[in-house]
């Protein structure tokens, strides 16, 4: 994938997202992963095969996935090299997630300024995995504002950086990797053993890219006010709290974001009416405001646009 392939495969993803009339290979790779899933449980019964079979799928899967994007885009450069260019940046494309967060960020503003809460509950239920039913509107701003720094790094800026370095066929390996950590990555009866490998490589695959996308989020906020305040709050909050969440990635770019809005993240949240309390980050800022949503998504915007001028100044040094 050259630098200029890359920028359109951005405008693409921008302007167009993922229309669901299209199939998505996450999709695929989600129904595989629950085949698998189901399947493998008639096979393997005790602690160590499930955790032997998890480790076979996070190891197959991203590898599978990688050769039939590879083989697809090298048959079509073989029948002519402008469609192998063209499934390459359709294919790249899906591995980007700017305008889906964006229009669902925006589905989330727009009850919560309203305030029409039970719709904006609704709505931000769509992209988190918490209880959102009795979620009160600065709870609903909190779970925005933690998901769009979260899904700013491996909806967008980890995809880009493996999109740099590998192209389209390195970018849906790691998507394979992210999805089976959603899906069977948890630290539950059901998936922990069957789920750890999958944790693990996930855990490796977003390392570099959490901590990227934390700083590409300070420097997008210093793009989006253009003062040095939200840059020196983000990175002082970045050093102290990032390492506190029980994610060694997730916290780096929700530090951030607390810094940059001064706000405070973390705390209790409920999962099928358990509560789970994770540390705060940002413990000097205020609760959370509708209107902080609207700023998060502006900061992840201009994050993006220069993840994207990074990954092609990548690509053109290779």
């Amino acid at each position: 994938m050259t630098g200029g392939e890359l920028l359109v495969t951005a405008l693409v993803d921008v302007l167009v997202g993922d229309p669901h009339w299209l199939p998505h290979p996450v999709r695929v790779m989600g129904s595989g992963i629950a085949w698998y899933d189901q399947g493998i449980r008639r096979i393997c019964r005790s602690a160590i095969s499930l955790r032997l079979a998890g480790i076979c799928l996070a190891i197959g899967l991203p590898i599978v996935i990688f050769t039939i994007t590879l083989i697809l885009i090298e048959e079509a450069e073989r029948f002519m090299e402008s469609l192998g260019s063209a499934v390459s940046i359709v294919l790249a494309s899906m591995t980007l997630a700017t305008r889906d967060l964006w229009d669902h960020v925006r589905a989330v503003e727009g009850p919560l300024q309203a305030g029409d809460l039970p719709a904006a509950r609704r709505a931000v239920g769509m992209i988190v995995g918490r209880d959102t039913a009795g979620l009160s509107e600065s709870e609903v701003a909190r779970a925005t504002v933690e998901t769009v720094a979260e899904s700013s790094a491996d909806g967008i800026i980890a995809p880009l950086l493996y999109l740099a370095i590998g192209g389209a066929p390195l970018a849906l390996a790691y998507k394979a990797i992210n999805t089976l950590d959603s899906m069977i990555g948890h630290r539950n009866d059901r998936y922990v053993d069957l789920g750890w490998a999958s944790a693990r490589l996930d855990d490796l695959a977003n390392w570099i890219p959490a901590r990227l996308a934390a700083l590409l989020l300070i420097g997008g906020a210093g793009l989006m006010s253009r003062q040095l305040e939200p840059i020196l709050r983000g990175w002082r909050v970045l050093r102290r709290d990032g390492g506190k969440h029980p994610s060694p990635n997730s916290g780096r770019p929700e530090a951030a974001m607390a810094g940059i809005l001064g706000v405070r993240l973390g705390g209790t949240n409920f999962y099928d009416g358990v509560p789970q309390d994770r540390p705060v980050l940002g413990t000097e800022g205020r609760e959370p405001e509708p209107w902080d949503v609207a700023s998060a998504a502006t900061v992840m915007a201009m994050a993006t646009v220069l993840g994207v001028f990074l990954a092609v100044g990548i690509r053109w040094l290779m």
